[in-house]
């Protein structure tokens, strides 16, 4: 699996937006995707953004998160299942051959539409996010935030868990790989898995406390809280991210007012 959150070089239209314009994206379609209910405006969404990954050159990375997704929607749909029993009955979780609890836990329309529209918006919410990060340097994204007037300290904490969250699945895949190669084997199948859990978090918690104090003392030594920094390289606005807003802007317009033109009709 490729790691999760982290940035791929790259020159594609992605790459070459403003963080800005992108955080305006994400804005965008975050609002529009928890406002709406619509199956059809959500599934638009979702392949919108595949189409814009593609033109960037980044749908392999996009794509490859979408394990996690599936395993996700599976758990949103059980949850629905077992807590909206409204709607037309279509089958049944437990199947009736099954002796004593046979053609228990109905499964109903609404408990699926309302699935697949959670299912949906997890979908693009993620996916979104996936794509704004794996586009973006941190370093223009420190940047970005310090001109928004953001606390240091706040920009800190979300640029060093961003950036944990990808070093932290590298060297976890790096301790089970060490571990394997010197014979250890904890079994096949799911009970196997679990086993091997245990001997890969205590080494990997060990690392990641030891790395915390090795960020913090290069954090002081760099004269991070003096406030006082130089930058090697400004970004600016280009013509994509002058051509971007305005029609983000314009997207934005028309779904607001087709939004409320719909609610109050």
């Amino acid at each position: 699996m490729a790691e999760i959150l982290q940035y791929v070089p790259g020159n594609g239209i992605f790459h070459r937006l403003h963080p800005v314009t992108k955080i305006l994206f994400i804005i965008l379609v975050s609002v529009v995707t928890i406002i709406t209910t619509s199956i059809t405006v959500l599934i638009g969404i979702l392949l919108l953004i595949f189409l814009l990954a593609f033109a960037g050159h980044l749908l392999r990375p996009v794509i490859q998160q979408m394990v996690l997704i599936l395993l996700m929607s599976i758990v949103i749909y059980l949850i629905t299942i077992l807590t909206i029993p409204e709607g037309a009955v279509i089958g049944y979780l437990v199947p009736s051959f099954v002796p004593v609890i046979g053609g228990s836990i109905p499964v109903t329309v609404g408990a699926l539409t309302v699935g697949t529209v959670l299912t949906l918006r997890f979908a693009i919410l993620i996916s979104a996010f996936q794509l704004f990060v794996i586009s973006t340097q941190p370093r223009d994204l420190v940047h970005t935030m310090e001109r928004a007037r953001i606390p240091a300290e706040y920009t800190l904490m979300f640029i060093i868990a961003l950036r944990f969250i990808p070093t932290l699945q590298i060297e976890g895949k790096r301790i089970h790989e060490a571990q394997l190669a010197r014979g250890y084997h904890p079994g096949d199948g799911f009970i196997g898995r679990i086993r091997s859990v245990a001997p890969v978090m205590v080494p990997l918690v060990s690392n990641s406390l030891s790395r915390a104090t090795i960020l913090g003392l290069t954090i002081d030594l760099r004269g991070y809280r003096s406030r006082a920094r130089t930058r090697l390289r400004e970004r600016t606005l280009g013509i994509a991210d002058k051509v971007a807003i305005p029609l983000l802007g314009i997207a934005g317009a028309a779904f607001a007012y087709g939004f409320f033109t719909f609610s109050l009709g």
